[in-house]
């Protein structure tokens, strides 16, 4: 039997490069087609909050070109949303912004990172092994990256879960309770779609760092083992 999954959008990828590969709810769909998972939009940022926490089986929100911090109104509706899933231990998996938002929801200053931009391939560290994660999880994974807002602290009750293996991103994911967990790269990205968005960031992200991000995307990914993951999460749970 699916599961059904409540993909929280609160954000879109940039409409010049959607011809590469499409818009989040593609992406997702293309990230989880092997896992019997079916994905049901909700457009927060457009107002669009679901009635109940538990009318979804789960929930992974999207990431976003937003920073968590804007004056935007939907912001705080979707914090309280965020709280409310914490509260009655709702199955729950944020990406990039969506681990940024459980954090600032539970009380965590969410601010630009000192060093810029992180993007490109990165890999990252596993602090704390979870069970949906197998028998032998392995101690690194690496996924793509774009952001430069990071999450500057562990809100209370919550555990360490990824780190950069670089330094870049001390917090990349983190767990609360056994219901929820974050992750800030890109599971979802694919390395054409990284490379386009890049092109179009020359100026904002800074041309050296760009150079040797586009250069990194030859590097694998570990999609599946984090697709899986998700997976066994909202199974098991």
């Amino acid at each position: 039997m699916s599961k059904r999954l409540g993909l929280l959008m609160v954000g879109h990828i940039d409409p010049k490069s959607q011809h590469i590969a499409g818009d989040y709810p593609d992406l997702f769909a293309v990230l989880l087609r092997d896992h019997n998972l079916d994905l049901i939009r909700y457009d927060l940022d457009r107002g669009a909050f679901p009635d109940r926490v538990d009318e979804c089986d789960g929930w992974i929100c999207s990431p976003s070109r937003s920073s968590v911090y804007d004056d935007e109104p939907w912001i705080a509706d979707a914090e309280s949303l965020h709280r409310e899933f914490i509260a009655r231990e709702i199955p729950y998996v944020g990406v990039c912004f969506g681990h940024q938002l459980l954090a600032q929801a539970l009380g965590t200053a969410v601010e630009r990172a000192t060093d810029g931009w992180g993007v490109g391939v990165q890999s990252y560290e596993i602090a704390t092994p979870q069970c949906w994660m197998g028998a032998a999880p392995p101690s690194r994974f690496s996924l793509l990256a774009s952001h430069q807002d990071q999450v500057t602290a562990l809100p209370n009750d919550a555990e360490l879960l990824f780190t950069s293996s670089s330094g870049y991103c001390p917090i990349a994911g983190m767990t609360v309770g056994n219901r929820a967990w974050t992750i800030q790269p890109h599971p979802e990205f694919i390395a054409p779609l990284a490379d386009h968005l890049l092109a179009g960031r020359m100026e904002l992200i800074g041309a050296d760092k760009v150079l040797h991000a586009r250069e990194s995307l030859t590097q694998p990914l570990d999609q599946p083992l984090v697709a899986q993951w998700i997976a066994n999460f909202f199974r098991d749970v």
